[in-house]
């Protein structure tokens, strides 16, 4: 590392270490040692102190040790300094600055300074779990860290357009002689959140310990890394996180000193002015600190440097089109048309035919394009997709349709909602302006049909319709379909099949987990069932989405089988011998980290409950959802926990073993909302047409004892059965 970039990163060091120190000793003197301090909805306390040392900071007198540290780790001032060709100075200067950030974060929280005003401040567990598929999955296949602001406003929005093209989450904030690029992108008028990629941070350097934070969460959730394992949780960061950091405009000591802390972890950094460089390799992939001056090749070039590999869809549409604009929102003051909804009738039909019947790449428009709507309103609208193909089967037919919600939200400028015959979809006035238009969609879902199902289709015609006769015309057989489809896979059974499938997709993150996808248990992250995994396997046979034949049945009433028990044993690496589908008490299936809930046994209440990730809230089981999922994912085997999807509560074989639905003792009150249709339905299966208001729910109790009550007063049948333990 040159001299001048390590002079400035110790400063910077030193600079933040001081002012972290004289905040904590002023905030323990005044509030006392046993004062509380933490992060909102984490279970990693200051996940940086807890990956790097093992430290679980609670109080402020539980700060004394992460200081010592620091302090151990500090070099002297640069002007006493030995200076080596070695990186380790100022490497060392890095890990106490965010081990410093992270105090001075979480003194801002206890005071209520944090988050700043349009910012979203620490990134929650829940967040990070919430994203876990579109990090494993490729749709997210890197991330940016932006410190400071852009020449001017034009350049800002340039830049997160070319990241969001390439699907990399950008998280932005700092600032450079008091501008931040936050606010750069607001006069822009960029939607900023989770959903558009583009994600505020804070306004200061400091501040950008939350992406840092992100990064080492990746490795305590997701990887099975352990609090304390330093070395591990910063390869995994090198290895599985591919982030980088982008400064913009004038590199202060500051930014310099987080910049070193980034490089630890793998990430290294890439700045728009004159900054000395750092090309030899070492400890990131490549190049350490780079610099490019033309901001229209800083983005290739940033992606280059962190050995990134992306492929930027190139679709001949008028609007640029990538996954970071599946969750942009289209307010009904930029929309210049809707379909569907309360405000005309709207569905998408997929369906397989016969090759000689239609013409591949052929997008037939029946009725007026939207230059005949009213700026503002409603029209009809109908997307029918025809497919082809040797491969193809009525099965895929569903899962197919389904991607139309996804494919049509991934061009900008164009909102999509719900499916079948119950969308909703507007076009911005921008996507307007630019030349979109009805043939569009046709051109969008011919080649996204191709890249994503080509080993299944040969043939995709597109016909979109306006017309409001042929619309009411083919809506009853598009509906018949859709119940044809519904009663065949309920009918399903895990009895009905031989073969099961597999999905490793999150061991990209996750090494030891295996997922075992069967018609009665979907995947644990709510996005994958039975029929998904056997489209999976034919779109790609070598892929995560594997058959595993059941072989011989070991124990039906915990749902064991030899074929099973192969397959997961040598797909875990070897760490999981046996798997039982059916039971949460006794060798349960695996988890990774992207789980829609969480199930955990409640012992003084003889019964399970779960809770979903959204639910911020205590449990009867003394955890909230963020302390619970330290103990579940990383691809363990964790008997009385599971991670679970949310559709697997009303399954037929939902802890079959266990006792069944009659064990769900407790649940938030939206997720037994959500379910209760089916929980109902479920209940008068069981003869129990009441239990659904059986099931405890946060107004009733929060506690053990709550709880407890709670279901003696309505006779839960939890209390009369075997006992667990």
């Amino acid at each position: 590392m040159s001299k001048i970039i390590a002079s400035a990163a110790i400063r910077g060091a030193h600079d933040i270490i001081a002012e972290a120190e004289a905040r904590w000793l002023a905030a323990r003197e005044s509030k006392g040692e046993d004062t509380r301090i933490e992060f909102p909805e984490t279970a990693f306390y200051f996940p940086m102190a807890n990956a790097l040392m093992g430290i679980e900071v609670k109080t402020l007198g539980g700060i004394a040790p992460v200081m010592t540290h620091i302090k151990a780790l500090l070099p002297p001032p640069p002007s006493e300094s030995l200076w080596l060709p070695y990186l380790g100075d100022a490497l060392d200067a890095g890990i106490a600055t965010m081990l410093a950030e992270e105090i001075l974060m979480a003194l801002r929280y206890q005071d209520g300074e944090e988050p700043q005003s349009g910012c979203n401040g620490f990134f929650s567990d829940t967040i990070l779990r919430t994203l876990g598929i579109q990090l494993v999955d490729g749709r997210m296949p890197g991330f940016a860290a932006i410190l400071g602001a852009a020449p001017d406003v034009e350049t800002a929005v340039m830049i997160v357009r070319e990241l969001q093209k390439r699907s990399i989450l950008s998280f932005v904030g700092s600032s450079t002689n008091g501008v931040s690029i936050i606010d750069q992108l607001i006069e822009g008028g960029v939607e900023m959140g989770w959903d558009t990629y583009i994600v505020p941070y804070g306004r200061d350097t400091v501040s950008a310990i939350y992406p840092l934070h992100w990064a080492i969460r990746g490795a305590l959730t997701f990887g099975g890394v352990k609090a304390g394992e330093a070395t591990k949780a910063l390869l995994y960061c090198k290895d599985r996180v591919f982030a980088f950091g982008l400064t913009l405009g004038e590199v202060d000591d500051r930014k310099y000193a987080t910049g070193a802390g980034a490089i630890n972890m793998g990430f290294p950094v890439i700045g728009d002015t004159p900054i000395p460089e750092i090309l030899p390799t070492g400890i990131c992939t490549f190049e350490h600190v780079v610099r490019e001056l033309d901001h229209h090749k800083i983005v290739p070039r940033s992606i280059e440097v962190r050995g990134l590999k992306i492929k930027v869809q190139e679709l001949d549409i008028p609007v640029p089109f990538a996954a970071a604009f599946e969750g942009e929102r289209v307010r009904r003051e930029d929309m210049h048309v809707e379909f569907g909804g309360k405000y005309s009738t709207a569905f998408e039909f997929l369906r397989a035919v016969d090759a000689d019947t239609i013409e591949d790449g052929k997008v037939e428009l029946v009725g007026p394009d939207i230059d005949a709507a009213t700026v503002g309103g409603a029209m009809p609208l109908a997307i029918v997709v025809e497919v082809a193909g040797r491969k193809m089967q009525q099965d895929f037919e569903s899962i197919m349709e389904r991607q139309i919600h996804s494919y049509l939200n991934e061009a900008m400028g164009i909102f999509h909602m719900g499916q079948r015959n119950i969308i909703w979809v507007r076009i911005s006035n921008e996507a307007y302006a630019k030349g979109f238009r009805l043939k569009h969609f046709g051109t969008i879902l011919h080649a996204k049909m191709h890249e994503v199902y080509g080993a299944i289709l040969d043939k995709v015609q597109v016909t979109i319709i306006t017309d409001q006769a042929r619309i009411d015309a083919l809506l009853p057989d598009a509906i018949a379909a859709y119940d044809h489809r519904d009663e065949r896979v309920a009918g399903m059974t895990d009895e009905s099949v031989d073969t099961f499938y597999s999905c490793t997709l999150c061991q990209s993150y996750a090494p030891t987990h295996v997922c075992i996808i069967s018609p009665e248990r979907l995947g644990l992250c709510g996005a994958y069932n039975w029929l998904d995994g056997k489209a999976g396997f034919e779109i790609n046979p070598v892929g995560c989405n594997q058959p595993v034949r059941k072989g011989r049945c070991v124990d039906p009433e915990k749902g064991q089988w030899e074929g099973v028990n192969q397959f997961v044993y040598e797909h875990s690496n070897r760490a999981v011998e046996q798997m039982n589908l059916y039971s949460l008490m006794e060798d349960p299936m695996t988890s990774c980290g992207c789980f829609e809930c969480i199930m955990a046994i409640v012992p003084e209440a003889n019964g399970m409950m779960i809770v979903n990730r959204e639910y911020p809230g205590m449990t009867p089981c003394g955890m909230p959802f963020s302390t619970l999922a330290g103990s579940v994912g990383g691809g363990n085997q964790t008997p009385g926990f599971l991670g679970v999807g949310r559709l697997y509560v009303v399954s037929k074989k939902f802890i079959a073993a266990d006792g069944g639905l009659h064990r769900l003792v407790w649940m938030p009150k939206e997720l037994k909302e959500f379910l209760r249709p089916r929980l109902i339905e479920r209940g008068i299966e069981m003869g129990d047409p009441d239990f659904v208001d059986k099931i405890a729910d946060e107004t009733v109790a929060v506690t053990a004892e709550e709880l407890v009550e709670f279901l003696m007063s309505v006779g839960h049948p939890c209390m009369e059965m075997e006992a667990l333990l």
